[in-house]
């Protein structure tokens, strides 16, 4: 018997994940030994955690991949350095990973809901649910959060034994949080908290990021919100001598990490503060994932700024109008042809009826595969 057979390695990377999880992880965070399981109970695996499973699952997922060519804010007309729902997916993770690293939490089960944070999205971003909203306003509205548990719950089919992905229920409530925030008994793990704040961190710096880009606006007028004032200030006090596009980077990675630092300073103030020591005192606690007092305000200031700068612009309020009316006519042209529909989504009307079958099978749709389908169903010459 080799040396290593008889005395094992004791390193914590070798351990179980129960003992790895037990050094590692702080009291407050969700340990894997303690997941209520899933809908369908399964056996564990031999070597994924609960969440590790999770995070694998959303990423073999086909509504994962669609995010590759869905609208983040601006779209693939516009060029393609901007971000798309998956770029953006991805940057909420990393960020979310390095605060969950930060605050030793389960890094497993923040990736998993920082990747399926976004999976509800419908083509063309926000228009695109504004339209499905619309459609849908009697039949109870159309939310990108409650069509994310759609998706992993019911529509999904990968599995022989179950609909959906069959997440764990930490998971699972980590996105129904976000969608129904004011109940108290849905109230959200840290873990699910500094998803919530990384999608913040992430969205207030990069959409500044590709509107500069795109020359829907000059980075003077950032310069003169004071989140961007002081990021300059910090900028170059480390180098003075730096041209627009140098600059503009520059403060860019300043936003991130001054954003992200200034996250874990309060976090961790107010674990210590109200002395969290498990995870259901964190859920049961005032937010603790959050910025400071001077921080959100400035934060603030510049979301103010883009909703009015940026997302309204005139050439952006264009195509969104027209990706609206392309899916409201796609909407009522489904509805009143169901033949059009694929097989599966035609068998589900029994069970969900036509409005929401079609709401989800357009929601499915990338900006492109919309486009097409339009083009090719319901953009030819009218019939009287």
């Amino acid at each position: 018997m080799s040396s290593s057979a008889q005395h094992p390695p004791t390193h914590p990377a070798a351990l179980d994940l129960a003992e790895r999880e037990n050094v590692l992880l702080a009291a407050y965070a969700v340990h894997s030994a303690a997941s209520r399981g899933r809908k369908h109970p399964e056996a564990p695996h031999p070597y994924r955690g609960p969440f590790q499973r999770d995070r694998d699952r959303i990423v073999h997922s086909a509504a994962y991949r669609r995010l590759s060519a869905k609208t983040q804010v601006f779209t693939g007309e516009s060029g393609d350095y901007h971000r798309t729902r998956l770029t953006h997916t991805i940057e909420v993770a990393s960020v979310a990973r390095t605060l969950g690293r930060a605050l030793r939490l389960n890094e497993d089960l923040v990736e998993a809901l920082a990747l399926a944070h976004d999976l509800g999205h419908p083509p063309f971003g926000h228009s695109g649910e504004k339209a499905l909203h619309d459609c849908l306003i009697a039949h109870g509205g159309f939310c990108h959060n409650r069509h994310g548990l759609r998706i992993v719950s019911e529509l999904e089919q990968r599995y022989l034994a179950f609909p959906g992905l069959n997440l764990s229920f930490e998971t699972l409530d980590g996105q129904l949080s976000r969608t129904m925030k004011e109940r108290a008994d849905l109230r959200p793990t840290v873990e699910a908290q500094v998803v919530d704040a990384a999608d913040s961190v992430t969205y207030d710096t990069h959409d500044a990021d590709d509107a500069l880009e795109l020359r829907l606006l000059p980075i003077g007028e950032l310069l003169e919100l004071s989140l961007w004032r002081e990021a300059e200030k910090r900028v170059r006090q480390r180098a003075a001598a730096l041209d627009d596009s140098q600059l503009r980077r520059a403060i860019l990675h300043e936003l991130i990490d001054w954003q992200v630092g200034d996250l874990l300073e309060q976090t961790l103030t107010q674990l210590a503060n109200q002395g969290i020591e498990s995870v259901q005192a964190a859920q049961a606690a005032p937010l603790l994932v959050r910025p400071s007092p001077e921080l959100a305000e400035q934060k603030l200031e510049l979301e103010r700024f883009l909703a009015g700068r940026v997302y309204r612009d005139p050439q952006l309020l264009r195509v969104r109008d027209m990706a609206q009316h392309m899916l409201c006519e796609m909407f009522a042209g489904y509805i009143a042809r169901p033949e059009l529909l694929p097989v599966g989504y035609r068998n589900r009307a029994a069970q969900v009826g036509w409005r929401r079958t079609v709401g989800d099978y357009l929601a499915g749709m990338t900006d492109r595969y919309a486009q097409q389908e339009y083009a090719r169903l319901f953009a030819g010459p009218k019939r009287g």
